[in-house]
């Protein structure tokens, strides 16, 4: 029997039904349903054994992942890249371990790979409780840091793919001290996922020991070689931010926040929720500096809910500043973002 995510399944569809009925407390069943025709129809395929098993593991660490990080959706989260090879008496160590330290007291909780080095100084500032471990199994098998060892919040991942989705969806901010090439992937993947839009912008904080190098080279290494080349634009620079001090990097990670919550998109349009409003003056100054981001004959003005944010009720309270967006100048909305912030 060929099975389709429509309802034309006959019995099929009337026994997953029954099943979800027999289960009970289903949220979402017809998504739930559409999980369970995936997994029947690959079932069904003359596939390797070794996707399915790719594709289980990945769908049981998800659902933990959500399991774990769900209760504390409304917690603000920092997640912190850096080397694992950085000892206790390193400048930098030190630097994370005070970053994890003033970030737990400004009311964040914070994300790490949940191995050694600035993992374990960010995780040791921020304390147990503030703190998340996202750790991955590994050939030299890298063990949890004794701050998350043993903590709930501490989750191993199989798949280096599924541990980065927890990473950056559950972070409010993405802060970088200097490390290996993994920090330099993670680094890459969040300022990719910016630039193009397939993750809500969000601070990218790059922390330099004072005096130190590391990101303002690889920054010269951009202009030299990627802007010259007219591989990026100069509006791309504003999607992350390099500070050589832990006081400034919490509060770039602050400011951001300081007026601006969230941001969706719907039927074209950027809704910015912002949690005061803005002047008169100000929204016409944004329409006249920003013209350049908007569809033709666009604009940028103040909103209450729209009816698609109706799946959002907690949000309701919040203030609206629509953008007629042209879905692409990311990093010139980032700076409107952070005009918001000031007016």
């Amino acid at each position: 029997m060929e099975l389709h995510f429509l309802r034309n399944n006959g019995p099929v569809d009337e026994s997953i039904d029954k099943l979800l009925e027999l289960a009970g407390g289903i949220h979402n069943p017809e998504i739930i349903r559409e999980m369970i025709i995936a997994a029947l129809k690959a079932g069904q395929e003359d596939g390797e054994k070794a996707d399915l098993k790719l594709m289980n593991s990945t769908l049981k660490e998800m659902r933990f992942t959500s399991k774990v990080f769900g209760p504390y959706r409304n917690k603000r989260k920092v997640t912190v890249f850096g080397s694992a090879r950085t000892g206790p008496d390193e400048p930098v160590y030190q630097m994370a371990h005070l970053f994890g330290q003033r970030l737990a007291g400004a009311g964040y909780m914070v994300i790490t790979g949940g191995g050694g080095g600035v993992m374990q100084a960010v995780n040791e500032g921020a304390g147990s409780e503030h703190s998340f471990g996202a750790n991955i199994r590994l050939p030299f098998e890298q063990q949890p840091n004794p701050t998350v060892e043993g903590n709930p919040r501490l989750i191993t991942y199989k798949y280096f793919f599924n541990r980065k989705v927890a990473f950056l969806k559950e972070a409010s901010a993405v802060a970088l001290f200097p490390g290996g090439f993994g920090t330099l992937d993670e680094a890459m993947e969040t300022l990719t996922l910016l630039q193009t839009g397939k993750h809500n912008l969000i601070p990218l904080v790059l922390i330099d020991e004072p005096g130190g190098t590391y990101w303002a080279r690889w920054i010269n290494f951009f202009h030299r070689e990627l802007l010259e080349e007219g591989y990026i634009n100069a509006s791309d620079f504003d999607l992350f931010e390099r500070v050589n001090s832990v006081d400034s990097a919490v509060e770039s990670i602050s400011r951001f926040y300081r007026r601006f919550h969230s941001h969706r998109s719907i039927d074209k349009k950027m809704v910015i929720r912002i949690t005061s409003s803005l002047s008169e003056q100000a929204v016409v100054d944004l329409n006249e500096r920003f013209q350049g981001i908007l569809v033709p004959q666009g604009r940028i003005y103040l909103s209450g809910p729209l009816p698609a944010e109706e799946d959002e009720p907690g949000l309701a309270g919040l203030i609206r500043l629509v953008v007629d967006f042209n879905m692409k100048d990311f990093g010139r909305l980032r700076k409107l973002i952070d005009m918001v912030n000031e007016a």
